[in-house]
C-alpha cells in the first residue's frame, strides 16, 4: 500500500494540474486562514443565537480544533513517516502522517459549517454549504499531493481523523437540550376503575 501510495503521490505531483492553483489550495490548509473563518462563524453562531444555549456549539467548535495538534503532533512523531522527495530536498525529514494541513483545514471548515447550519435553513442551502465544504476541502488534499507537502495517505488520514472530531461535534450539536420542551402523550387516556354514582 505505502509503494502504490507514494506512485501515485509522484503521479499528481509530475501532472499538469496548475502549481499555482495548488500552492493557493494548499495554503487554505494554514491555520492563519483556516482558523479565522471558524473563529468567524463562531462569532456569527453567538450573534445571532438566544442564550443560554449559545455558547456549547461554540465550546464544542473550539475543542473539536484544538484536538487537532494535539492529536496530529503525537501521531507525526509516533509513525514517522519520511515525507515525498520535495520535503525531502527541503531538509524535513519525518512525521507527515496524518497531514496536519488537511486536518486543519477540514476540522476548521466542517465546523464552521456545522455551526452556520445548526438552526433551520433552507434544504437547498444546507446541500450547497455542504457540497461546497466537501469541495473545498478535496481542493486542499489534492494542493498538499500536488505540491509534494504530503503523499496521498497522509491526506486520507488527516480526513480519517477530522472525520472523527466532526462527528463528535455534530453529535453534541444536535444533542437535545436538558429540560426543553417534551413530546406530548400521545397514548390514549386509560379507563377508569373508580366506580361510577350509585343509580337512582
Amino acid at each position: 500500500m505505502r509503494a502504490l501510495d507514494e506512485r501515485l503521490g509522484r503521479a499528481v505531483a509530475a501532472s499538469a494540474f496548475p502549481g499555482g492553483l495548488a500552492q493557493f489550495l494548499s495554503d487554505l490548509g494554514n491555520a492563519t486562514v483556516a482558523v479565522p473563518v471558524l473563529v468567524a462563524a463562531m462569532a456569527v453562531s453567538v450573534l445571532r443565537s438566544r442564550a443560554p444555549r449559545r455558547w456549547p456549539p461554540v465550546l464544542g467548535a473550539a475543542l473539536a480544533m484544538a484536538a487537532v495538534p494535539a492529536l496530529v503532533v503525537p501521531l507525526k512523531s509516533w509513525i514517522a513517516r519520511p515525507g515525498p522527495p520535495a520535503m525531502a530536498a527541503s531538509g524535513a525529514h519525518g512525521g507527515f502522517f496524518p497531514s496536519g494541513h488537511t486536518a486543519t483545514a477540514a476540522v476548521a471548515y466542517g465546523a464552521a459549517a456545522l455551526l452556520v447550519l445548526l438552526p433551520a435553513g433552507a434544504p437547498r442551502g444546507r446541500r450547497v454549504l455542504t457540497a461546497a465544504c466537501v469541495v473545498l476541502n478535496a481542493g486542499v488534499g489534492i494542493g498538499l499531493v500536488r505540491r509534494g507537502y504530503h503523499w496521498p495517505l497522509d491526506v486520507l488520514g488527516g480526513w480519517c481523523l477530522s472525520g472523527v472530531l466532526l462527528w463528535a461535534l455534530a453529535s453534541v450539536l444536535t444533542r437535545p437540550a436538558r429540560g426543553g420542551p417534551r413530546r406530548p402523550d400521545r397514548r390514549p387516556p386509560r379507563a377508569s376503575t373508580a366506580p361510577g354514582p350509585p343509580g337512582p
